[in-house]
């Protein structure tokens, strides 16, 4: 979420000095990217003004700052000489911001959700890395390639890491010194809390220190003096014309001239992508945690670059280097990124002079330890510990950055990550599981989010594997697209392969465009031919298996429309199950049972009477069920009110107002010891529960016995070995059935 108060009374301190350190920041980096782009050295600093101010107003981004992206410079240089001059790159320009309100318009910034968090993670911590690499030069005094060159391969024909091989010979023991005194005092500076606290900022410090000790060397002598090369350079303008006169125009006249359009096109879509995953990347390190929104930034990043090509300036985007250090200083909202783009009209305006005796060590001092900050140990470890599809993407994101530049780097990294998900999903395109349903073995496929052509291959080898005879269930109910190479299979092995081999496919999940509607074949409930054909130990290891796969989670596919149908001209159950009332003991969902598979019979205690007698008599002789079973459970309340009035003078019924209840407590107590029951109330909490489950389980063995006992039909059954009964114990904290 943003907030639309541009101004806060409450944030305006730490956004002021917010801003103060991202203008120190933002202004080398603005010419050196002018300069490395072969562009006129006020553009770079025209660019971060707009996109400091006007960027900065129509954004809803909180921590966002814009400006000349280093990324862009090789791009921008090529376009530059390709349309042959600085004006009709200009235009180019203004049409990429043109182009820009058009794709926020159109809500285009949607892409950015389509970029895996490795990359986004991995961009952060590159640019970390990079960020450290290319401002050791600059902090020992090497001020031979401008700042804000982010690319592995230099102009001067150096890279990044030969650069660093080139130190003893550039080395300037007055800016290096200067670059390491501020190292430490913002090293010093961010562990001491008092510091930390207060509301002058480490990086103004540090600039005031460095043009002191600048000025201080200048009394030491030649060798010391740290000289105009490794000073801050803005161009000087001795009056308002002057200035004026910095500013170029778009040339109109090459509107007619098709290279343009495309330069705009090529600008407007890499400025779009790097805003959009810049902004993604500025949000994940947001201390706040707040959201910008892609298509406002894109609009506004339009604006930006319309009126940035009409007064001379380079392209602009979200730059990742200037929002970090926007936040790393302790900015609060979007006021900062504007008050830096203030100072810089200000301060190029009136004080270029003052500007210029700044060190440019000690403003790389401040990205150094920003880039530490981005490339922390800790983000390495997290992604370390999320597993090999999570770091090795990241991993390659941040070499390929690295070895390459930022914009090109991020689209490798992009690319291999993609590659790790399309290998994850060639390995998995679906989940094969064998289903034991009372109708036999069924195979169950269940196809991937996306399955391409690329999973063809193996679709086809597992249903080449379901045997002769066999079942097979293809479930695409969580699947959102299926290649038509892998439709056409699917219909030529249902229509032609499976009759042949006598297979019987059932479909479940397929959407109305694939021409497959849902078809269950094979049997999933209880009829007469299975009733028939089980005995009363294999109807307990069907329990049995139900219970396993309840507590596992992996429950039977059933289609419930397919039962309605199938059991509306009779029943057929395998069992009759009598079981407490409690509500988490519904016997279906505890034994993975479908409609028609059971009798059910709930009363308070598991207890029995000629009724309930009367029910299972019924399901047993009648209706042909092979297997009683009564199932008490854990932390049964009837069992433990049973216990209570035991050994009280009144009963369950004068007690609770309940005038029928007293018959179900009488039955329970059948099962109770009279004389450790007084002792109830001198156990422990846990002992009282134990014992309650103990009487629980009695009162299972007992209402089995009074079955036998008091019903000839049932006895004669079991003596007959056509139906057994059984007691069982479920357990309501893990959802285990203990059969007595």
């Amino acid at each position: 979420m943003t907030d639309s108060k541009l101004i806060s009374v409450s944030t305006l301190s730490r956004d002021l000095t917010a801003g103060l350190v991202v203008f120190l920041v933002a202004l080398p980096l603005c010419l050196g990217v002018a300069l490395a782009s072969s562009a006129p050295l006020f553009s770079g600093l025209l660019a971060g003004i707009v996109g400091g101010i006007l960027v900065g107003v129509f954004s809803q981004s909180q921590t966002s700052v814009s400006g000349p992206s280093a990324s862009s410079t090789a791009i921008v240089a090529a376009q530059i000489v390709a349309l042959g001059s600085f004006e009709a790159f200009l235009l180019a320009v203004v049409i990429s911001g043109l182009i820009q309100l058009g794709f926020g318009l159109i809500r285009a910034g949607f892409v950015a959700a389509f970029f895996p968090s490795g990359v986004i993670k991995g961009l952060l911590a590159a640019i970390g890395i990079i960020l450290i690499l290319k401002q050791i030069p600059h902090v020992l005094g090497r001020d031979t390639d401008p700042e804000g060159d982010m690319a592995f391969l230099q102009p001067d024909h150096e890279n990044t890491f030969s650069e660093l091989g080139q130190l003893i010979a550039g080395f300037h023991p007055g800016a290096a010194v200067i670059g390491l005194v501020s190292i430490a005092v913002l090293v010093f500076w961010d562990r001491y809390k008092p510091l930390k606290r207060s509301i002058v900022p480490a990086q103004l410090v540090v600039v005031a220190l460095g043009v002191a000790l600048s000025l201080l060397f200048r009394q030491w002598g030649e060798q010391w003096a740290v000289g105009t090369g490794h000073l801050v350079q803005v161009p000087v303008a001795d009056s308002l014309k002057t200035f004026l006169g910095f500013l170029q125009f778009p040339d109109f006249t090459q509107w007619n001239n098709p290279a343009v359009y495309t330069a705009g096109l090529t600008l407007a879509l890499i400025a779009s992508l790097e805003t959009l995953l810049n902004l993604e990347a500025v949000d994940r390190i947001d201390p706040q945690q707040r959201t910008s929104p892609p298509n406002r930034e894109l609009l506004a990043q339009g604006i930006g670059n319309v009126v940035v090509g009409l007064i001379g300036g380079i392209p602009i985007t979200s730059v990742i280097v200037r929002s970090s250090v926007n936040i790393g200083a302790g900015s609060r909202t979007k006021f900062s990124a504007i008050f830096h783009g203030i100072l810089m009209l200000v301060c190029v305006m009136t004080l270029p002079t003052w500007l210029n005796s700044i060190p440019l060590s000690c403003l790389a001092a401040i990205l150094l330890v920003a880039g530490f900050k981005l490339a922390s140990p800790a983000l390495i470890k997290q992604m370390w510990a999320e597993g090999p599809y999570q770091f090795l993407p990241f991993a390659f994101t941040v070499v390929a950055i690295v070895m390459t530049d930022p914009l090109i780097g991020l689209l490798i990294g992009l690319a291999i990550s993609v590659s790790f998900i399309l290998h994850s999903n060639l390995r998995s395109p679906l989940r094969r599981i064998v289903e034991k349903h009372l109708g036999g073995d069924v195979i169950h496929l269940q196809l991937a989010n996306q399955v391409s052509f690329l999973n063809r291959a193996m679709l086809d080898q597992a249903l080449n594997e379901v045997p002769r005879g066999g079942q097979v269930l293809l479930d695409a109910r969580q699947t959102v697209y299926i290649d038509p190479d892998v439709l056409s299979l699917i219909h030529d092995y249902k229509d032609h392969t499976a009759p042949a081999r006598s297979v019987q496919v059932s479909l479940l999940g397929f959407r109305a465009k694939y021409h497959l509607d849902d078809e269950i074949q094979y049997v999933d409930y209880s009829n007469r031919a299975i009733q028939d054909q089980l005995t009363p130990e294999q109807v307990l290891q069907i329990l049995k298996d139900g219970n396993l796969r309840f507590r596992t989670g992996r429950r039977l596919t059933r289609d419930v429309g397919h039962q309605i149908n199938a059991t509306s001209e009779g029943q057929f159950p395998m069992a009759c199950v009598l079981a407490c009332i409690d509500s988490r003991t519904p016997a279906e969902a505890i034994f993975d049972l479908g409609l028609g598979d059971i009798f059910s019979i709930r009363i308070a205690g598991n207890v029995t009477s000629q009724k309930v007698l009367g029910s299972m008599e019924y399901s047993c002789a009648v209706a042909g069920a092979k297997l009683i079973l009564v199932m008490g459970h854990t932390r049964c309340g009837a069992v433990g009110a049973a216990i209570k009035f035991a050994c009280l003078p009144e009963t369950a019924g004068q007690a609770t107002g309940c005038q029928h209840l007293d018959s179900v407590v009488n039955d329970i107590q059948k099962s109770i010891d009279l004389e450790t029951c007084q002792h109830v109330t001198e156990m422990t909490a846990d002992d009282r529960q134990s014992y309650v489950d103990t009487v629980a389980r009695r009162n299972v063995l007992t209402s089995i016995q009074s079955i036998i006992q008091q019903s000839d039909t049932l006895s004669k059954l079991v003596r007959e070995g056509r139906v057994a009964v059984v007691g069982g114990m479920y357990d309501v904290s893990t959802g285990e059935i203990q059969f007595l």
